[in-house]
């Protein structure tokens, strides 16, 4: 298959799935088991994380206007009454730190390990059912916070804590995460999805520039997080990445593509959760999730 066909799949599949609950992580996972992607491939690993910051792009548009609103009023917010602690933008960036710095260490130390088709499946089943639970339990009860406004800190801190789980543990879901956690806090589906859209930016933006900067340039990789017997190896698995127009080709139609899908896809998810929930995609995570796990563990044909 062609690399151009492959870039515009993987970009559709990044933009489908980045701010749905369903892990994109998961989703290019498979694509790239189907498409016979070689994990070790710097080109392709940097790929993924260009295309990310695709998605990230569309996020940043299409929520300017609502981000712009909130510096334009900080600290004292829109009715007045805020305070620097309470203030949507402290918030966001409480839960970000939160996030961020246990991320960084857990995922050094034992996400690498968590990356099979196996463990993915796990993790997209697991997080169905609890999509399921949370939900259904949210509906049944009512919550105290219709608007990212009236948020707490310890509601922020508690979401961030959440997010830790996505960084963690792919096929988990950065979305399912922090909505679910929304929810258990006490925050409408709305509130719940708009705050987890204001969190993925920072934690993105922070994330993919992370992994570019690491991709690009291997010195920076953190290798004091890992024991010193491991790291000369660990660095030795990490080349720079060399490409040439084919590959800036590629890259270009993969961000275009994931750019203009996250358009369209981030607005037609809000309104899907004002009306609907997020049960289908509770259900679509335990049914890609068990065929996942059932073809990762199957015998191989004939044997």
């Amino acid at each position: 298959m062609s690399d151009y066909v492959i870039s515009v799949l993987l970009g559709i599949i990044e933009g489908l799935t980045e701010f749905l609950p369903v892990s994109s992580t998961a989703h290019l996972r498979i694509g790239e088991a189907l498409f016979d992607i070689s994990l070790s491939d710097p080109y392709w690993k940097m790929y993924t994380i260009v295309i990310q910051l695709g998605a990230i792009l569309a996020l940043t548009l299409l929520f300017a206007g609502r981000i712009i609103e909130f510096i334009r009023t900080f600290p004292r917010g829109e009715d007045g009454e805020h305070t620097f602690w309470t203030h949507p933008l402290t918030l966001t960036c409480a839960a970000f730190v939160v996030t961020a710095i246990p991320s960084l260490f857990l995922t050094n130390i034992i996400g690498a390990h968590l990356e099979s088709l196996r463990a993915i499946a796990l993790a997209l089943i697991v997080g169905g059912i609890v999509m399921w639970v949370v939900d259904a339990w949210s509906v049944r009860h009512d919550p105290s916070v219709n608007d990212v406004e009236q948020m707490s800190l310890p509601q922020a801190l508690w979401i961030g804590l959440c997010q830790i789980a996505s960084a963690v543990f792919p096929g988990t879901s950065r979305s399912m995460s922090t909505i679910a956690a929304g929810q258990l806090a006490g925050m409408t589906r709305p509130a719940a999805l708009e705050f987890s859209f204001l969190l993925s930016i920072p934690t993105m933006i922070a994330a993919t520039l992370y992994d570019l900067a690491r991709s690009l340039f291997p010195t920076l990789h953190l290798l004091r997080w890992h024991k010193p017997s491991i790291a000369p190896a660990l660095h030795s698995t990490l080349a720079p990445v060399i490409i040439n127009a084919h590959g800036w080709v590629v890259l270009a139609i993969g961000f275009l593509v994931s750019f203009f899908v996250a358009l369209g896809v981030i607005e037609w998810f809000l309104q899907w959760v004002r009306n609907h929930g997020f049960i289908l995609f509770a259900v679509y995570r335990l049914l890609i999730g068990g065929s996942l796990l059932y073809f990762s563990v199957r015998p191989p044909s004939g044997s």
